[in-house]
């Protein structure tokens, strides 16, 4: 069976970091254009950094450029997000998913496929609060 995923989240303090995880079976990852979505109360699900099969070429969205950073461990089959100075507004369900994409190959068009996506884990809560 397909699955992704996701732990690692829970309560952090503004300043603070976080590392969530996420595991996929049923399909190799590293074949795949693979990312992290949040979802914050009351708005749309969004697209935060996604890195593409092979090379593993990353992308992030603006606001947490420099702050989070992406990774993939082939020999877990598992992608990683590490967050930094993380702040009220990263509150969120932070979901991983990944898509056969093709010919797509850039990590930015495949956090622009949010509609698009092959696979989605259920998603866990990061809370960035006092």
């Amino acid at each position: 069976q397909v699955q992704l995923v996701e732990s690692g989240g829970g309560l952090v303090q503004p300043g603070g970091s976080l590392r969530l995880s996420c595991a996929a079976s049923g399909f190799t990852l590293r074949y795949y254009g693979t990312g992290w979505f949040r979802q914050a109360p009351g708005k749309e699900r969004e697209g935060v950094s996604c890195i593409t099969g092979g090379d593993g070429t990353s992308y992030y969205s603006d606001s947490v450029k420099g702050r989070f950073t992406i990774s993939r461990d082939n020999a877990k089959n598992t992608i990683y997000l590490q967050m930094s100075s993380l702040t009220p507004e990263d509150t969120a369900v932070y979901y991983c998913a990944a898509v056969w994409t093709g010919g797509i190959r850039s990590a930015s068009g495949v956090c622009e496929m949010t509609d698009s996506m092959d696979y989605w884990g259920e998603g866990t809560l990061v809370t960035v609060s006092s």
